[in-house]
């Protein structure tokens, strides 16, 4: 059964603008280390890949209907890839509690998330599925 969704909408032209305004202060206070590494390894598209994991952030948070309060930080949502490619969501702290109160008795969270962006926008879509166990 799906438990949420979350979408968002993010201005890769704002993201590089706190890039070029902050540099490593904003990424650091922002973006896991794996967020941060990927951007780095795309240097002419680095404010796109870093906007679209900005939007996961937000739709995620839109998702589980806190916003980023109630102990839900940015950087306990990172995007990170798995085998196949396919975006996912890592959680810590707050954000993983969150999941978890949401997530029904006897149900497993899956966190489904697609990516996409066209030069200035990026967007985030963030389905919380819960299966039985």
């Amino acid at each position: 059964m799906i438990v949420a969704i979350g979408s968002d909408l993010c201005n890769i032209d704002r993201i590089q603008a706190s890039l070029e305004r902050w540099g490593e202060k904003f990424e650091n206070r922002v973006f896991t280390e794996i967020e941060r590494a990927k951007g780095n390894s795309r240097p002419f598209t680095k404010a796109g890949t870093l906007a679209k994991r900005f939007a996961a952030k937000e739709a995620f948070s839109k998702a589980v209907g806190t916003g980023f309060k109630r102990g839900v930080f940015m950087k306990d949502i990172g995007v990170v890839n798995m085998r196949s490619g396919a975006p996912t969501l890592q959680l810590a702290g707050g954000a993983a509690a969150r999941l978890t109160e949401i997530t029904p008795a006897g149900h497993l969270a899956v966190i489904h998330l697609t990516l996409t962006d066209d030069h200035p926008w990026a967007q985030a879509f963030v389905v919380i599925e819960a299966r039985p166990l």
